[in-house]
């Protein structure tokens, strides 16, 4: 499961930062997010609202330097396989969860507008958090005996 999850979380980022890119590519040249999906039009909505924005800088921009920092955190998981670097990847998953779970309190009670791809990064971080908190550590036998040549 360690290595599956690991590769899950690579995939899972990329996603998102394709996501955050777009939002963030889209707030920069001012044109309309394509977002009417199963009555989901509220994406320009959430976008130009003062909530898209913290300490001046959009929130999608925040979105790509998380996916980021995940997906070298997973590549250097497969690579390396250290303790520190399973805690990282929990931990700011968890940190991007909270705050999906803020923003989309935002969208729902502040703005009432949804937007499909923060909901979609809210989601993919969520999965991102579920597969980290699986991902098993290698036992110490494991670790520390060569393999067995027959």
């Amino acid at each position: 499961m360690k290595r599956a999850g690991v590769i899950a979380i690579l995939a899972l980022s990329f996603l998102g930062l394709a996501d955050s890119a777009y939002i963030a590519q889209h707030e920069t040249s001012g044109a309309p997010l394509i977002c009417d999906i199963n009555n989901l039009s509220g994406c320009n909505i959430v976008v130009a609202s003062p909530y898209s924005y913290l300490f001046g800088v959009p929130i999608a921009e925040y979105g790509i330097i998380f996916y980021s920092i995940l997906f070298v955190l997973a590549a250097l998981e497969l690579v390396v396989f250290d303790q520190l670097l399973r805690r990282a990847l929990q931990g700011i998953s968890l940190i991007g969860v909270i705050a999906s779970l803020y923003f989309t309190l935002i969208q729902v009670f502040v703005i009432n507008a949804l937007c499909i791809y923060c909901l979609a990064s809210a989601f993919i971080a969520l999965v991102i958090l579920i597969c980290a908190s699986f991902i098993e550590p290698l036992s110490r036998s494991a670790q520390s005996s060569p393999p067995l040549i027959v």
